[in-house]
């Protein structure tokens, strides 16, 4: 722990991999959540390795980016995950350039990841805790679910309309994570909130798509 830092260390398990990927920062964890929720992205790795090079004037240089993700089509992206807007330092700064170029030169990307609007961290947080597949309820229970919400209507009639909601509603979470249904991710969830089919995606300009 360093005095005055927002480090929040830990082990993000994924639902993308069925494993453990470790962060050492709250932002790195947030962008972890948008991450496995995408279903482009088949792999994760935290701080998976560092890159060494030689500056203009011939200096050794080196950084650890914070995040790596394997895509379908092959590609991957390495990222950090600065707490602030803009933050990092002249140091983040050159090595951004620096991985910029490399990445682009195997076919990768490079990105820093700016933190996440506050609302849709707090909704995909919560809907992180039901990710595991234990929460889909089986093969009956989901149809019964996406069945439920084959018209749009709020979440609550949806789940009534299912069954006992203390049953139900950890599938209705799962779905929303996997993204089978679709809510507006940038405004506050809330059991009156309109949900509507949606196609297993990811976290698309704050809204589920």
């Amino acid at each position: 722990m360093v005095r005055g830092k927002r480090w929040a260390p830990g082990w993000w398990w994924s639902a993308t991999t069925g494993r453990h990927v470790v962060h050492g920062s709250a932002a790195m964890r947030s962008q972890l959540m948008l991450l496995d929720r995408d279903p482009d992205v088949v792999g994760l790795a935290g701080r998976p390795l560092r890159v060494v090079w030689r500056d203009g004037q011939g200096r050794v240089r080196s950084w650890v980016p914070q995040i790596f993700a394997r895509y379908t089509d092959g590609t991957a992206l390495l990222a950090d995950c600065p707490s602030v807007s803009g933050g990092g330092g002249e140091r983040a700064r050159l090595a951004a350039q620096y991985l910029g170029g490399a990445c682009a030169e195997v076919g990768w990307f490079y990105w820093r990841l700016e933190p996440i609007d506050a609302v849709l961290a707090a909704n995909v947080r919560w809907l992180a805790g039901y990710r595991h597949p234990r929460n889909a309820g089986g093969p009956g229970r989901m149809a019964a679910v996406l069945e439920a919400f084959r018209d749009p209507r709020p979440l609550i009639e949806g789940v009534r309309a299912v069954g006992d909601p203390m049953a139900v509603w950890p599938a209705v979470f799962h779905a929303l994570w996997s993204g089978r249904l679709s809510v507006p991710l940038s405004r506050p969830l809330h059991e009156r909130v309109i949900a509507r089919p949606g196609t297993p995606a990811g976290v698309a300009g704050g809204e589920a798509r």
